[in-house]
């Protein structure tokens, strides 16, 4: 195991030649005549806090450098949050008592070569954007035998749209500043030529509580570096957000000014544009590509601001708008279109709603995740191998039918049906790896009937068969979710006999109902 000091050097990263960012990822400024152009690109490396590595060093596998004990350097603290690979915790440095934000990743869920390189290239690209506006800062990355740490800024002033309900309300002219930043990162990351394919609200944090607080952007677990004349298919991102094109497995970087648009109107009215009761039927609302800037509160909008959201949620990606023609719309400039009149505080009310649903089901998700072994998780991986019988890469409706009956499966013909349209959203007639995962993951958690009721335990702490407000309250705050406002509003829309409390079938109905978090998605 390698000895810690103090920083006093950087070394480059070691990795496969395919893992260096490609030499043409900067693109020419004279691509983005309308905005200014960010700072050039540092070197991209990563920080390490070796001042000597002892023969005895230890190399770690992932990172290629000295492996190193983190509780050296800093202090691990509380959780601040989870997904499917790595836990975030507050952790304080030992020398200067300055607190950041961990990423820890584990080992073993780094279960094959793929997912080795997506955490080395989340590396590269955070010390790549590290120093941009409205970009998490990087500190750096560690190694040890558990786990791999990725220490950087801690924004501590709670999500974009917690800080706007709270407020009470906003105008069109709030929203434009808000929104700037947001697509001042789209636009930093293409200039340096970065597709970020995973923009939502909860991706942006303020850095403090002020009244003026920068938002940042903080995952980049599913960015990657854009190659010139590269067609990416890998369906990625969270339902709300994803670009028509992400589902037709043929995009490029378009679709991060697709997902900001769909911010923007959320920002505007409070819900997403398209939306539905299910996975499968957002995804279908998103192919139809209908637009509703009719009902309330859009005549109240002004025109400007509805013009720039029809230019962002351009069907087609070759006529939609880029960041830097964004920036530069009328709506969006500092003196601009946009009006200083309150917006409808109806919208505050929905946005509420929208946030507060997607709170508590992520909660639980999340103790459910909590749950799940790395058998599990393998075990899905093994389970479409085994389905996949001819080797192709995909399983035909017929190989899912055999597979799951195999497996013991009491689902009927039409539910398997359900399940192959459901995962095949690209509707080719058969399902990939990726679309397998994607589906099976959820439904695997839900199918199972212990798995709902021991994480309905989780919130009903005194037995009783119901989740009071003090328990729901209780469980929110631990993980650092949700206000007064915000526990009103998930019992208000979860509470569908108006008890006052949620029982275990109204949990069910919830957990049931809609889209699943995206952080299965996540580093």
């Amino acid at each position: 195991m390698g000895i810690c000091f103090t920083r006093t050097h950087e070394i480059p990263i070691s990795s496969s030649p395919d893992q260096s960012p490609p030499h043409h990822y900067q693109p020419k400024p004279q691509m983005y005549p309308t905005a200014p152009p960010p700072p050039l690109p540092k070197p991209t490396f990563i920080s390490t806090t070796f001042t000597k590595t002892p023969s005895s060093a230890q190399i770690g596998p992932i990172l290629g450098i000295a492996m190193c004990d983190l509780s050296s350097i800093y202090v691990l603290q509380k959780e601040l949050g989870r997904g499917q690979f790595g836990i975030t915790y507050l952790c304080t440095e030992r020398t200067t008592g300055l607190k950041y934000a961990c990423k820890s990743i584990s080992k073993r869920k780094l279960l094959n070569k793929k997912d080795i390189e997506d955490v080395r290239r989340e590396v590269l690209i955070l010390q790549h954007l590290t120093g941009q506006p409205n970009i998490v800062e990087f500190k750096g990355a560690y190694e040890d035998k558990q786990s791999v740490h990725l220490v950087m800024e801690l924004c501590s002033g709670g999500e974009l749209f917690d800080k706007i309900t709270a407020k009470g309300s906003y105008s069109e002219r709030a929203a434009a500043t808000i929104f700037r930043q947001v697509v001042n990162v789209v636009h930093v990351c293409h200039f340096m030529g970065v597709m970020h394919r995973d923009l939502k609200p909860e991706n942006f944090l303020l850095v403090n509580r002020g009244e003026d607080s920068p938002l940042k952007a903080t995952d980049f677990g599913l960015s990657v570096f854009i190659e010139e004349g590269k067609v990416y298919r890998d369906i990625v991102g969270s339902a709300y957000y994803v670009a028509p094109e992400v589902l037709g497995r043929s995009y490029g970087k378009e679709i991060d000014v697709w997902s900001a648009g769909v911010i923007l109107y959320i920002l505007l009215s409070g819900v997403p544009p398209f939306w539905a009761e299910t996975e499968k039927g957002i995804f279908d609302a998103i192919l139809e590509g209908k637009i509703d800037l009719r009902s309330a509160p859009w005549p109240s909008i002004s025109d400007a601001a509805k013009d720039l959201v029809k230019k962002m949620l351009t069907w087609d990606p070759k006529k939609r708008i880029n960041a830097a023609q964004a920036l530069a719309h009328p709506w969006m400039k500092g003196d601009g279109e946009a009006s200083d009149k309150p917006i409808d505080s109806a919208v505050l009310i929905r946005m509420k709603q929208f946030r507060a649903m997607n709170k508590l089901k992520k909660l639980a998700l999340k103790v459910m995740a909590q749950s799940m072994t790395d058998e599990e998780i393998k075990g899905l991986q093994q389970m479409f191998n085994n389905m996949d019988t001819d080797r192709s890469g995909t399983i035909t409706l017929e190989e899912l039918k055999v597979g799951l009956s195999r497996l013991g499966s009491k689902l009927t013909e039409s539910e398997i049906k359900q399940l192959m349209d459901a995962a095949d959203v690209d509707k080719n007639g058969s399902i990939d790896y990726i679309e397998f995962i994607t589906a099976t993951m959820h439904r695997h958690r839900l199918e199972k009937e212990e798995n709902l009721y021991k994480t309905f335990q989780y919130f009903d702490k005194d037995g009783s068969g119901f989740i009071t407000r003090d328990e729901l309250k209780h469980a929110m705050s631990e993980y650092g979710m949700g206000d007064e406002a915000t526990i009103d509003e998930v019992i208000r829309d979860v509470d569908t006999d108006n008890d006052g409390k949620i029982n275990y079938e109204e949990f069910v109905a919830m957990m049931k109902k809609g889209i699943h978090d995206s952080d299965e998605k996540q580093r």
